[in-house]
């Protein structure tokens, strides 16, 4: 395992590709929780305390949920990962993942709502199977006792009641064995349950992180489109100074050559100011 988790900080992520792994991972939590077929989480807990409690169906459940709360973990690394990533330069990407991470979270967080919910019940059911062993124990107990009070003086009557007490006994450790393996059971389930709860919590600061994420990119939007508006009346200003200058310098034309108007209103608005002038002054010596 630990082999695996080195393996897994030593390579490089994505974006794109954290959003694959989590989606995915995801989708199994939901379907090991809530596909209605027999061998999912939902199915075999409600197959605890009856006819087909069995302690393969026991070791079926302890594994999934198990494997299921093992994704659930590698899921919050994953989004931890996606919340330390560099954020694209484009304002418009950077609403794109936002809204991607939005919906993952969501998605996540109903996912381990539901198994959260059938891990408790799990534990539930575990614990009152446990109550009933052990009151079944203490009566198998009792039992034996009231037999070895009872004296006989007949020797087949003695030898059967010592089979009995050995049956007994012998019913009496299975039921041990089987109280071992259920309070196994349910102190896994409530450490997974924790480890959730844990999940829970990291998940709300990521949601928080997010939202002031939000914040700074709406700001950083705002912000563009000030510089846009500010530079939008920059143009209109600059426009404005063009066209007064080009009106000056049409004003220093003398009266005798503006014949050329439409000339001067195509050449003039790209040419400087001071190759205008040039052209004045010659102007005024051709015609003197």
């Amino acid at each position: 395992m630990s082999h695996g988790r080195d393996a897994y900080r030593s390579q490089p992520r994505d974006f794109n590709t954290l959003i694959q792994i989590c989606s995915s991972n995801i989708q199994k939590i939901t379907q090991n929780t809530e596909a209605h077929q027999s061998g999912q989480i939902k199915a075999m807990v409600n197959q605890l305390g009856t006819r087909q409690d069995t302690s393969e169906l026991q070791d079926k459940l302890q594994q999934l949920q198990h494997y299921t709360n093992q994704l659930a973990k590698e899921t919050n690394r994953h989004l931890k990962d996606l919340g330390s990533l560099p954020l694209p330069l484009s304002p418009s990407e950077q609403r794109q993942q936002k809204i991607q991470k939005e919906r993952l979270m969501n998605d996540f967080s109903a996912a381990l709502n539901n198994f959260q919910a059938v891990q408790r019940r799990a534990a539930e059911k575990e614990k009152e199977s446990v109550a009933r062993a052990r009151a079944g124990s203490r009566l198998s107990a009792e039992d034996s006792n009231r037999d070895e009070q009872l004296v006989s003086f007949d020797t087949n009557d003695e030898w059967g009641q010592t089979q009995d007490q050995t049956e007994e006994a012998a019913i009496t450790e299975e039921d041990l064995e089987l109280i071992k393996e259920r309070e196994t059971n349910i102190r896994q389930l409530e450490s997974d349950i924790m480890d959730v709860n844990q999940i829970f919590k990291d998940l709300a600061v990521m949601i928080h992180d997010q939202g002031e994420m939000i914040d700074s990119i709406e700001a950083n939007v705002e912000s563009a489109e000030v510089l846009v508006e500010r530079g939008t009346d920059q143009l209109h200003q600059a426009s404005h100074y063009q066209k007064k200058s080009r009106k000056k310098m049409y004003a220093r034309i003398p009266p005798r050559n503006r014949i050329f108007e439409p000339l001067w209103n195509i050449v003039i608005p790209s040419m400087p100011e001071n190759n205008v002038q040039n052209i004045t002054s010659r102007s005024h010596r051709r015609v003197s």
